[in-house]
């Protein structure tokens, strides 16, 4: 399945929107979608664009996976409600844990993350509705890192042989395919989204799942949850494109008052990308790394290590999972 990229560049963001909007509307007719919004810049635009182009025949869904930020659902649900979009919370806590209980490849990961997503949360919820589309934020990078065979991302299904219809029962609908995120921010300002929005750093679809090496379980992601709270609020300021915290699954050696202290690594990471593909570490001042590292260490328990990653991508890739 050949995807062509409107390179941004090239996109008018208006004449895009026009054309999404009626593709949107040609390909549900007169049925009924749902919608998966997470809050980033690619899911909310998705989300802009159904509603023009099917009002209430879009339902808009917040996925409450447990693997997301501190609130971010009940900030997503306000946000839009702000907007005049109702976006319906839904509670899948449990699913996601007990898909990934003793699970510590990445592939492996992502593909229980996949099956969860698109066969026992969406596969049900289109079931009752009666819908028979879904719509996602698939971008560009996704669709290209996935068949290289880079990383596979959870919302890639079609490109990689995936019959949608036949395996969940609906059809997926990715408007901004075509886009890379440079691409996608002017289109979610365009549209008249907020800046905390269309500026909003990229956050990955498997959620700080995609931030914990080893295996995901509720007190690894509160973990790693508290410190990706403290990186963002430290490195909001850097203009950088991406920043986050990853944490390890080794412990090592640490002390406090003077007693050994065994516990856990965080590796903070700060990247300078236009679209992606290539990035190269932030060079952050002095103070402020040490500042991530006083800050991680005294107020998420059990940290006892706190790194920077000064890798370029490539080797090393954005996120590490």
């Amino acid at each position: 399945m050949e995807i062509k990229e409107i390179k941004t560049e090239k996109l008018d963001p208006k004449g895009f929107i026009k054309q999404s909007v009626e593709e949107i509307s040609s390909t549900v007719g007169s049925g009924l979608a749902i919608n998966a919004l997470s809050g980033g810049v690619d899911s909310s635009v998705v989300t802009i664009l159904g509603h023009k182009a099917l009002g209430d025949r879009l339902k808009t869904y917040f996925i409450e996976n447990g693997l997301m930020r501190e609130k971010e659902g009940e900030k997503i649900v306000y946000l839009f409600e702000n907007l005049g979009i109702h976006v319906e919370m839904f509670d899948a806590k449990e699913q996601f844990f007990n898909a990934l209980k003793g699970i510590t490849d990445p592939e492996e990961k992502r593909e229980a993350i996949t099956r969860t997503f698109y066969k026992d949360v969406f596969g049900k919820l289109v079931k009752e509705s009666g819908a028979k589309y879904l719509m996602q934020g698939t971008n560009y990078t996704d669709v290209e890192e996935t068949v290289a065979g880079i990383k596979r991302q959870h919302n890639i299904l079609a490109q990689i042989g995936i019959d949608t219809e036949e395996q969940y029962g609906y059809i997926v609908i990715e408007p901004i395919v075509q886009l890379r995120k440079t691409g996608i921010r002017k289109v979610a300002k365009a549209l008249g989204l907020p800046e905390e929005i269309y500026n909003k750093p990229p956050f990955p679809g498997p959620a700080l799942a995609a931030r914990i090496i080893g295996e995901v379980t509720p007190e690894r992601v509160q973990t790693i949850r508290k410190a990706t709270t403290i990186v963002e609020e430290e490195l909001h300021t850097t203009n950088a494109f991406q920043y986050l915290a990853i944490l390890h699954k080794d412990k090592v050696t640490g002390m406090r008052e003077g007693k050994r202290d065994y516990g856990l690594q965080i590796e903070v990471r700060c990247w300078e990308s236009k679209d992606a593909i290539t990035g190269s570490p932030t060079r952050l001042p002095y103070d402020i790394l040490y500042k991530l590292a006083e800050r991680i260490t005294t107020e998420v328990p059990g940290v006892v290590s706190v790194t920077y990653n000064i890798t370029k991508k490539p080797p090393s890739t954005i996120e590490a999972v």
